[in-house]
């Protein structure tokens, strides 16, 4: 029996390297680049393992195909492959020892005996290799999970493919504006929260919620929905605050689209989407051992071990356990955070590959909570920022457990389908103290508040696709047919009390200790019982059409049912229900050159409401209409992805107060759906590796969001968290010759000003700068020097920020130092 790989063609490189500021400026002008005949020379990262998975790594990265007889490499292993070749050199290297060598096919290549020393010429050996491939039935493999788009050991800062899109496709095939944050990237920077990842993301604000949790914005709208491996469920639907959060170590990147994202999720946000892809069990062993040291007694540890656990890793299994222990720059702060994680990978036939994992997250400590208050007229109060609102009883506990299921089967080198399916159990419990309220010039005002909450969800989701490529009516198609089900249901209660008399400048941590019965029982004491349900299942599909050599087409739409029910045990319901609600996209993209392309698309967006009118009807869904236009580069043989963007989202039918009624929904006013709201700008980004040895990720963002019509804020800006400019870049060079185990990295988060909630004052903009220190000592150790927040700036994070409370301080300078272990196996 033989195994055939498949991989899409890869453009032609360009003969040289571009230097960074010069791409950059192209990248700006709009200017294409014509590609030249070069050598087809790429840089590999193949792990040592076995041969069959090796060959089939390398042939998916080079974009070719072979043949390969797999009864006679069965138990053959190669030593892997790291650095720049030509690809008949790559396959050289890695078939070095094992008896066969390559030969070349009218359609790629095809395994054949070594020849001995004085054997005929190559072109013999090419002949018989046709003969072989004639002779050989073939089954069709496209790519194993722990292959295609993922960017674990490819050491750049972008992704040849994502399947943020159902599917993977390079970046300049999808007629919207994606970026990636690459396993490299995440581990070179040192992240492991989400919060921090997508602050690095072009365009992306992470936002301090009021809870532990993060709210991620994008061109000026939450995207509350989060996608699991291509599944939506819903991450920030909690009673009091944002406690969605997720820990990156056992993620292989963060996929990030932006624009209408109803395709993909359904009640999409305007914003955008984002895809956490978790990593994958590999068909080589590997193991690597990492310690953490840093500022505020910050220590931390990881293990992550991964092997094929058959003779011809056909199953596959990985194991990431990761503890860490931190103190805070803010004082009696402490949190304790393990993660575990299991996955395997079984192919169940060469076509044919099923995934199952499980991870368990908990964590706990003494948090603190919304930040701090302001002076009643903005300006902020002479505290340090090691200033501590809580009481020395705060305390706080999240576990998430998860299990992931997907099934990858493809009926040829045409057709496939992909199912998952995820489900999430999460609980969330605290009991802190707040010191909050707007503080009068003499030093009063402030009040402790002392709150408990306890909140339970389980979350699930499904989605199946179908995608297939065939030709019709004298043109290229392809097509992409699904379906999705995602449900969320929560149990959820907190109770809250206020005191006054508190002294902000003398903040008393030793106040009686609480917990839910104590603080419910207090006369000003107010306790909360609620439940959500929330259910939508949705039908989708796309058409992409080559109209001519240069153009593509793409047409796409999805039908989607939604029910939302929002309880308490005193029977107050509140419901919304949406019923086959059809939401269409267009795009064009045309191709300039191999290498750039120029593209245009249109979206439609919805999203429940759950107000009033005054004749007591929920109001109808908001819906808008999002335009973008671009141009796209896939430069340097796909190391580099750069684009160009302007966009406009036009959302309408938001509900605004029904002055004119009175005060006729239960002693308020209701609500009509007429407010409008514009968010329009530009973006900007370039990553991956821009010369040689140097990788770049740089992205700016210029965003305004304003209220067209509104009772209240017309003409005002409507996401006060968004700064209208934002620049995110992030750079790491390899030194040259002798000095090529030392690499050197920099770079900055820069923002403008933002407002607070009210627009009474202005939250000052900030340019944060990091930088890298890394020496990869022998080829199993590495160690690395990270300096955050070099100039040590004091700044204001963007929040929900008001004179009365959420007004967090950024991370002052700190140090990470990180060892890693990656030992022979």
């Amino acid at each position: 029996m033989s195994v055939q790989v498949l991989a899409v063609s890869s453009p032609n490189t360009l003969r040289t390297r571009l230097r960074p500021l010069a791409l950059a400026a192209m990248l700006l002008a709009g200017v294409g680049l014509h590609a030249q005949a070069a050598p087809p020379v790429a840089s590999y990262t193949i792990p040592a393992g076995p041969l069959a998975g090796a060959l089939n790594r390398y042939a998916q990265q080079a974009g070719v195909s072979i043949v390969i007889d797999a009864s006679k490499v069965q138990g053959l292993t190669s030593a892997g492959l790291q650095g720049s070749y030509a690809i008949e050199d790559g396959f050289a290297v890695l078939l070095r020892g094992s008896g066969y060598a390559i030969g070349k096919t009218p359609t790629g290549y095809v395994l054949v005996t070594a020849p001995a020393p004085a054997t005929a010429p190559s072109t013999a050996a090419a002949s018989s290799a046709s003969a072989a491939e004639r002779t050989m039935p073939s089954i069709t493999i496209v790519g194993r999970a722990e292959q295609g788009a993922t960017t674990e050991g490819s050491g750049s800062y972008t992704a040849r493919k994502i399947s943020i899109g159902k599917g993977e496709q390079a970046m300049k095939d999808i007629p919207q504006s994606v970026s990636v944050l690459t396993r490299q990237r995440l581990d070179d920077q040192g992240i492991t929260d989400l919060r921090e990842a997508v602050n690095n993301v072009t365009g992306v604000v992470g936002v301090h919620g009021v809870g532990p949790g993060v709210v991620i914005t994008a061109r000026g709208f939450q995207i509350d929905q989060w996608q699991y491996d291509g599944v939506p469920i819903d991450r920030n639907t909690y009673a009091l605050g944002n406690w969605g959060q997720e820990n990156m170590v056992i993620y292989d990147r963060l996929e990030v689209l932006r624009g209408a994202s109803s395709m993909l999720v359904g009640t999409g946000s305007p914003g955008g989407s984002v895809n956490l892809v978790r990593k994958r069990p590999t068909a080589a062993r590997s193991v690597s051992m990492t310690a953490r040291a840093g500022s505020w007694n910050h220590f931390g540890a990881q293990l992550d071990v991964s092997s094929p656990l058959n003779a011809d890793a056909s199953l596959r299994g990985r194991v990431i356990v990761d503890e860490d222990d931190s103190h805070s720059f803010i004082d009696q702060v402490w949190s304790k955070n393990r993660t575990l994680y299991a996955a395997l990978d079984y192919d169940l036939a060469p076509a044919t590959t099923v995934g199952l994992a499980a991870s368990h997250v908990k964590a706990h400590g003494r948090p603190t909570f919304i930040g701090l208050p302001r002076y009643a007229d903005g300006s902020e109060l002479p505290l340090p920022r090691s200033t501590f609102t809580g009481a020395d009883w705060n305390r706080s506990q999240v576990e998430q457990s998860t299990v992931y299921l997907d099934l990858e089967h493809h009926f040829n080198t045409q057709w496939s389908l992909k199912a998952s399916a995820l489900g999430m159990n999460e609980s969330t419990s605290s009991t802190h103290q707040r010191t909050a309220f707007a503080i009068t010039p003499d030093g009063s005002g402030a009040r402790y508040g002392d709150f408990s909450t306890d909140f339970d969800n389980r979350k699930r989701g499904i989605d199946a696709f179908v995608r297939g490529k065939f030709d019709g009516l004298g043109i290229a198609q392809e097509i992409v047919v699904g379906a999705s089900y995602v449900s969320l249901t929560s149990n959820d209660r907190y109770a809250r009390a206020w005191e006054p008399g508190a002294d902000i400048f003398n903040i008393n941590h030793h106040r009686p200790w609480q917990d839910f019965d104590t603080i419910a029982a207090r006369k000003t004491g107010v306790t909360s019982y609620s439940s959500y349900d929330m259910r939508q299942k949705g039908l989708y599909g796309t058409w992409n059409g080559q109209l001519t050599s240069n153009l593509k087409a793409l047409l796409g739409g999805r039908f989607n049912w939604y029910d939302f029910v929002y309880a308490t045990p005193d029977g107050y319901r509140d419901t919304t229900s949406v019923a086959a609600k059809f939401t269409p996209s267009v795009g064009l993209i045309y191709a300039l050159t191999p290498q750039w392309s120029t593209y245009a698309s249109y979206a439609d967006v919805f999203q429940p409401q759950t107000n009033h009118n005054v004749a007591g009807q929920i109001l109808k869904p908001i819906t808008g209409s999002s335009y973008e236009g671009g141009i796209k580069g896939e430069l340097l043989d796909g190391q580099v992805n750069t684009s160009l963007a302007v966009f406009r989202y036009d959302h309408k039918d938001r509900a605004v107060n029904d002055y004119a009624a009175g005060f006729a929904c239960d002693g308020w006013y209701c609500s009509r759906a007429s407010g409008k709201v514009r968010s329009q700008g530009l973006e900007a980004e370039v990553s991956g590796e821009v010369a040689r040895g140097l990788q770049l990720s740089a992205g700016y963002a210029y965003t305004t969001t304003t209220y067209l019509d509104d009772p209240d804020n017309k003409g005002q800006v409507f996401s006060t968290w968004t700064p209208k400019h934002m620049l995110r870049l992030w750079s790491s060079y390899t030194l040259p010759g002798a000095w090529d185990k030392f690499s050197l990295g920099a770079g900055a988060n820069l923002q403008s000003h933002t407002l607070d909630t009210e627009r009474t004052f202005k939250v000052a903009g900030f340019s944060i700068w990091n930088a890298r220190l890394a020496w990869q000592a022998t080829p199993q150790v590495a160690l690395s020097l990270n300096v955050n927040n070099v100039f040590d700036k004091r700044y204001i994070i963007p929040s929900y920020n008001t004179t009365g409370s959420n007004n967090y301080y950024g991370d002052p300078r700190n140090l990470q130092f990180t060892l890693k272990y990656t030992p022979k196996w």
